[in-house]
């Protein structure tokens, strides 16, 4: 009895520290929101920003639409990409047991490119989508597209290793066609594509935020529906089936969850590199395998770290705001070293 008191402490004390840094998790992020909202070329005091945003009378009508209708889904949707890019990757890294995996690890990313790359250059794309719309639904419909090719190759051969090695041709194979049409394209064309390639927040509008929004409340309670069977996986694939999961029904419903996070992301923004690979292993660092809190806190620490990048993106430069992908892998590849070393030291 009192080793059974013993543990049970023990258990609440780690339950009430998870709680603890979600809570902190979600201060920093509102604390990082708000910065994001007052810096620009035109600063406002965070209470005037929380005026605009709240539409409290008094606000001057200058200040109202630059805070709501350009920096706020700015900042919205650096938050809802961090998120949905991290969450991604903490599923794909638990269904392929490969702390290296991200939602671009499997090809998903190349994908996109070599949609949008097509809308760009060839002016190709889904047939009776307004032009202004074609090179995000191409992305979309190609990175979907990767996705399906992945769950039928999954089906067939039904092995982690090969998912991940037909994942990697795909890269190769999708970068290799893109440089085909960085080739061939025009010098306009060419500027679009790699502004594209680099990732950028200031297409960000109020329905792709909606729309990014939208997938990540739908996506989310499937994960979460999903989250002990995940944490059993980690034991393996045998000790999984023993327990009664049907592994290769729970690897499908991930790598679906997947595609639709990844591709709705890289559709809005282009591509954003690190955040999907960073964000679970600093999670996993705080929170531990547990995927009740783990993949919350991979969300949560997604968006943090992107809303920082997108601070810094337009803090480096004076006047300019930098591409986010960009600062995501200037922070990122510093950031998973110290990472690496960390655990080589351990």
């Amino acid at each position: 009895m009192p080793e059974r008191a013993t543990l049970h402490r023990a258990w609440r004390d780690v339950q009430r520290k998870r709680l603890l840094i979600c809570a902190a998790l979600g201060l920093a992020l509102l604390a990082s929101l708000l910065t994001d909202i007052t810096l620009g070329s035109t600063a406002f005091a965070p209470l005037e920003v929380l005026r605009a945003v709240l539409g409290s009378p008094g606000v001057e009508p200058d200040t109202q639409v630059i805070v709501r209708e350009l920096r706020l889904p700015f900042a919205l949707m650096a938050v809802l990409v961090g998120a949905a890019l991290s969450l991604a990757g903490a599923e794909m890294q638990t269904i392929l047991n490969n702390p290296l995996a991200s939602p671009f690890t499997l090809g998903v990313s190349s994908a996109a490119s070599l949609g949008a790359a097509l809308a760009i250059v060839l002016d190709l794309g889904v047939p009776g989508v307004p032009a202004g719309a074609l090179v995000t639904a191409n992305a979309f419909v190609f990175a979907f597209a990767s996705v399906l090719m992945l769950q039928a190759v999954a089906g067939l051969t039904g092995g982690v290793q090969s998912l991940v090695l037909f994942g990697i041709a795909l890269v190769f194979s999708f970068n290799a066609m893109v440089a085909l049409l960085q080739y061939l394209a025009s010098a306009d064309a060419l500027q679009q594509l790699v502004f594209w390639s680099m990732g950028s927040l200031t297409r960000s509008s109020w329905p792709a935020v909606q729309t990014l929004g939208l997938v990540l409340l739908l996506v989310l309670p499937f994960s979460l529906r999903a989250a002990w069977q995940m944490t059993t996986l980690r034991l393996g694939d045998e000790r999984a089936e023993t327990l009664g999961i049907d592994v290769a029904r729970l690897r499908f419903g991930a790598l679906l969850r997947i595609s639709l996070l990844a591709a709705t992301a890289v559709a809005f923004v282009g591509t954003i590199g690190f955040i999907g690979l960073v964000g679970p292993h600093i999670a996993r660092m705080l929170i531990g395998e547990d995927h009740r809190f783990f993949l919350p806190v991979s969300a949560m620490t997604g968006a943090l770290i992107m809303s920082l990048s997108a601070i810094v993106s337009k803090q480096l430069i004076p006047g300019v705001v930098l591409p986010v992908g960009i600062v995501t892998a200037i922070v990122g590849v510093p950031l998973f070293m110290s990472l690496i070393l960390k655990r080589g030291r351990q």
